[in-house]
C-alpha cells in the first residue's frame, strides 16, 4: 500500500487534473445543460464507472497490450469518435417543440444517459494512455503489489474526479435552468449541444491519429 506522503502527494497531483476540464467534463457540463442536473449527474456517474474500468484495465495490464498495438488503439478511438458523432447528430435530429417559460425536457431515460457517460469514457484511448503514464509514477514496488496500489490510487482517483465532475453538473445544471427560461436558447439547444459532442468526437479522431 502507498505511504501517507505518496498519497498526499498524488492526491494534490490528481486534484488539479481532475479540475481542469476535459472531454468527459465538457459532456458532462453539455448533458447538465440540456437535460439538467439530475441528467448531469447521472453521466458523471457513468463516466466514474468508466474510469474503474479503466483503472481496473492498468492494473492487470490490458491496457499496456491496448496501447502496444496501434490497430486496436486506433480501433477503439474511432469507434469513441464515431460514438461522440452519432450522439451528436441525434441530438440535433431530436425534435421536441418547446413552450415558453418550461423547464429542461423531462429525463425519460436516466439509464441510458448513465450508459452514455460509461461509453464516452470507455471509448476513450487516451484515458487509458493518461492512467498508465499518471499512475504507475505514484507505485513503489517495496511497498506491495503493483497491481494493489494501482487500485488504491484509482479508488483515490475516482473520489475527487467524482467530487469535480458532480459540481460541474451541479453548477451547469443551475444555469441551465435559468438559460431554459429563454424560450429562444431552448429552441437551439439541442444544436448547441449536437455541436458539442460532434465537436468532441472529430477532436477525437484527429487529435494522436497514430501510435507506434
Amino acid at each position: 500500500m502507498p505511504d501517507w506522503p505518496t498519497l498526499w502527494l498524488f492526491g494534490a497531483a490528481a486534484a488539479v487534473l481532475v479540475v481542469m476540464p476535459g472531454p468527459n467534463t465538457l459532456y458532462i457540463i453539455t448533458r447538465s445543460l440540456q437535460q439538467g442536473r439530475v441528467a448531469g449527474c447521472v453521466s458523471s456517474l457513468g463516466v466514474m464507472v468508466g474510469t474503474l474500468f479503466h483503472i481496473t484495465a492498468t492494473a492487470l495490464g490490458i491496457s499496456a497490450v491496448l496501447l502496444s498495438s496501434a490497430p486496436a488503439f486506433n480501433f477503439v478511438k474511432y469507434a469513441g469518435a464515431a460514438y461522440l458523432i452519432w450522439l451528436g447528430l441525434r441530438t440535433m435530429l431530436t425534435h421536441k417543440t418547446p413552450s415558453p417559460g418550461a423547464g429542461p425536457p423531462p429525463n425519460k431515460s436516466l439509464g441510458g444517459i448513465f450508459c452514455h457517460g460509461i461509453m464516452v469514457n470507455l471509448l476513450n484511448p487516451k484515458t487509458a494512455l493518461f492512467f498508465m503514464a499518471f499512475l504507475p509514477q505514484f507505485v513503489d514496488v517495496e511497498r506491495g503489489t503493483a497491481a494493489l496500489q494501482i487500485c488504491i490510487l484509482g479508488a483515490v482517483l475516482v473520489v475527487l474526479g467524482a467530487v469535480s465532475d458532480l459540481t460541474y453538473a451541479l453548477l451547469a445544471g443551475g444555469f441551465g435552468k435559468w438559460l431554459h427560461a429563454n424560450f429562444r436558447f431552448w429552441g437551439s439547444q439541442r444544436y448547441l449541444a449536437g455541436v458539442v459532442y460532434i465537436g468532441l468526437g472529430a477532436a477525437s479522431a484527429l487529435t494522436g491519429t497514430s501510435r507506434k
